[in-house]
C-alpha cells in the first residue's frame, strides 16, 4: 500500500494476518457441539500461524493488565484463583486455563 508515494513498512506482512485473524473470528463463530474439537484444532493452528507472524512482523499483542494481577496470585500460591482470572481474560476452558498458569509459574 502506498501514501503519498511512501510504502507504508510491514503492511504487505499485515494483510495476511488479518486474513488469518477474520478466517480464526468465522471458524469460533459457526462452532457447533459435535463439531467443536476438530474446529478447536484447526483454530489453535490458525492462532499459532498469527502468532509466528506477529513474531516475524515484530508486532507485540498488548498484554491485558490484569495478568498482573493473575502473576500476584499465583506469587501468593493461589493457583486456582489464578485460573479463574486467567480464564476471565481469556474465556479460555478450564484445561487450557490450567496449563496456560502452569506454564507461567515456571
Amino acid at each position: 500500500m502506498a501514501t503519498g508515494g511512501h510504502k507504508i513498512p510491514g503492511m504487505d506482512t499485515l494483510t495476511p494476518i488479518a486474513i488469518l485473524v477474520l478466517a480464526a473470528a468465522v471458524l469460533g463463530s459457526t462452532v457447533t457441539p459435535s463439531r467443536n474439537k476438530p474446529l478447536e484444532r484447526r483454530l489453535a493452528r490458525l492462532e499459532e500461524k498469527v502468532d509466528l507472524l506477529m513474531a516475524h512482523v515484530g508486532v507485540e499483542q498488548p498484554q491485558d493488565p490484569r495478568m498482573a494481577q493473575l502473576d500476584e496470585l499465583l506469587a501468593e500460591g493461589k493457583q486456582i484463583q489464578a485460573i479463574k482470572v486467567y480464564r476471565e481474560i481469556t474465556g479460555a476452558g478450564l484445561a487450557e486455563a490450567k496449563e496456560a498458569v502452569d506454564r507461567r509459574m515456571r
